[in-house]
């Protein structure tokens, strides 16, 4: 049943996220990304995003200004996650070696949803084996669920009685930067390469 609450929720959050792209596609807006976008967002992309308060793996309190300080892809999850995050954030990193080959700077951010057990010691250890600018962030529980707030993302944790439980989540990635906030999402099916092109499309247009 919490699987299935996962599932619709964030069949929800798709829609909530693309809902908008048929009104708005073509029709001459001053959004100087038009061309780049392959979907638009409900309410406009100032709803997706915004200040957050986090834990570094140094134990240290950091802002979202602190760590997005160039164009940044935030992905929320957690360490323990068997496939889906693993395989996200390979994904995400992999789009950052490309870009980087063509000389565009990119910081993939890991955020984790799982604070009971994503200790700062914990994402520093999982920021070391990702390698490459990888950051990854915990925090309280109330931080944690303020982020999550922000960039509308779902998670669920299940019974915790269980140490080797799993938490249901949404697995957006969101391309964001220090100018403009955010300005994109990326689906699970998007590949390395597809990402890279896409986001290399923003960057030039920044």
């Amino acid at each position: 049943m919490v699987r299935l609450y996962a599932i619709l929720a964030t069949v929800v959050l798709a829609v909530g996220l693309g809902a908008m792209w048929l009104l708005t596609r073509g029709t001459g807006s001053d959004d100087k990304f038009a061309q780049c976008r392959t979907s638009q967002i409900a309410g406009g992309t100032a709803a997706i995003g915004g200040p957050f308060e986090l834990i570094n793996g140094q134990g240290e309190t950091v802002t979202d200004k602190d760590v997005i300080t160039e164009p940044t892809l935030v992905y929320f999850g957690y360490t323990f996650c068997p496939d889906v995050c693993p395989f996200d954030m390979s994904r995400n990193a992999e789009a950052v070696d490309i870009l980087a080959e063509r000389g565009q700077s990119v910081t993939p951010l890991f955020i984790s949803i799982d604070p009971d057990r994503d200790t700062p010691e914990v994402v520093a250890d999982y920021e070391f084996n990702l390698g490459g600018k990888t950051i990854a962030l915990t925090g309280s529980p109330e931080q944690v669920k303020a982020a999550s707030q922000a960039y509308k993302t779902y998670y669920r944790a299940h019974d915790k009685s269980d140490e080797y439980y799993l938490v249901d989540h949404s697995t957006f990635t969101y391309l964001v930067t220090p100018q403009d906030g955010f300005i994109e999402f990326f689906n699970r099916d998007d590949t390395a390469e597809q990402m890279a092109d896409k986001v290399g499309c923003f960057l030039d247009k920044i």
